[in-house]
């Protein structure tokens, strides 16, 4: 399967200012390739100046170890008010993506903002980043995770978080070494989503999660932000999240090689984003 290689993307719902955009899916033909159409927007003059901001602005962002590039170049910006899936196989580069606009990796090249600031400490205060890994003290209660993250975080709701731990049976007293893999991926979640933040980055939030809790989880994010922030989620069980996407992007290689609204898809004649997906990566 051929896959056409796009290394410029603004979702085009939102790309106001910009005059020519990609749009995706794409047609299925019989041999199951994925082509990229090039639109020209026309665009008037009145919306060209209500010029929106991006939460999230990526420009010709490379990261790379040595001569091997992990990442890009990709571009691509963010709006407000969208979920957008970070989909790929395995070494795709979607944790060295998330990783570099959390500002935990320098890129070799390009550029990053989120809204307006490179990543830094000022960022840190409107990005809210949850990894792939644990990353809370074993000593830790889980009224200790809470104390920390309001003493640390100006935008922390305890009251949010002590109510959402509650749907979830978490017993706040509990030492976190002592919880299951899945309970402690909760634990960190509701602590992130806690956070008034203007972007989410959520590496593989529902990976340990055992299936009968992931509707509860993903309800718990797309019910605990602002309208006026944006979430990045990186996952591989499409099929579990694309219900709450709005948007798609598709790694392979460190490159974007398809994007756009996941609407789109099955307009396009496909049954679902996951059956796209399978198709696209097909070994």
């Amino acid at each position: 399967m051929e896959l056409t290689k796009i290394r410029s993307f603004i979702l085009p719902k939102f790309a106001l200012h910009i005059v020519k955009i990609y749009r995706f899916p794409i047609s299925r033909e019989g041999s199951g390739s994925i082509k990229a159409t090039l639109l020209t927007s026309g665009i008037s003059q009145k919306r060209k100046e209500v010029r929106m901001v991006s939460v999230l602005q990526c420009q010709n962002l490379v990261k790379a170890y040595g001569p091997m590039p992990a990442l890009g170049p990709v571009t691509f910006d963010v709006p407000p008010g969208r979920i957008v899936g970070l989909l790929g196989p395995n070494g795709s580069g979607k944790t060295t993506l998330i990783k570099t606009i959390a500002g935990l990796l320098v890129p070799t090249s390009g550029h990053v903002a989120i809204n307006g600031h490179q990543p830094g400490v000022e960022s840190k205060s409107f990005v809210s980043y949850l990894p792939e890994r644990t990353y809370l003290s074993s000593w830790m209660k889980v009224s200790d995770a809470i104390d920390y993250f309001e003493s640390f975080y100006q935008d922390f709701s305890r009251e949010r978080a002590l109510d959402m731990l509650s749907r979830l049976q978490v017993p706040i007293n509990s030492h976190i070494k002592k919880l299951s893999k899945g309970t402690k991926e909760k634990v960190q979640l509701i602590l992130v989503m806690s956070r008034q933040a203007s972007l989410y980055l959520l590496d593989e939030p529902i990976a340990g999660v055992d299936p009968a809790a992931r509707d509860y989880i993903l309800q718990t994010i797309i019910s605990n932000y602002d309208r006026n922030a944006s979430i990045i989620i990186s996952t591989h069980l499409i099929s579990d999240v694309e219900t709450v996407l709005d948007d798609y992007i598709f790694l392979n290689m460190g490159h974007i090689v398809a994007a756009g609204p996941v609407s789109s898809v099955r307009e396009a004649g496909w049954p679902s984003l996951d059956q796209y997906f399978r198709e696209a990566f097909r070994c």
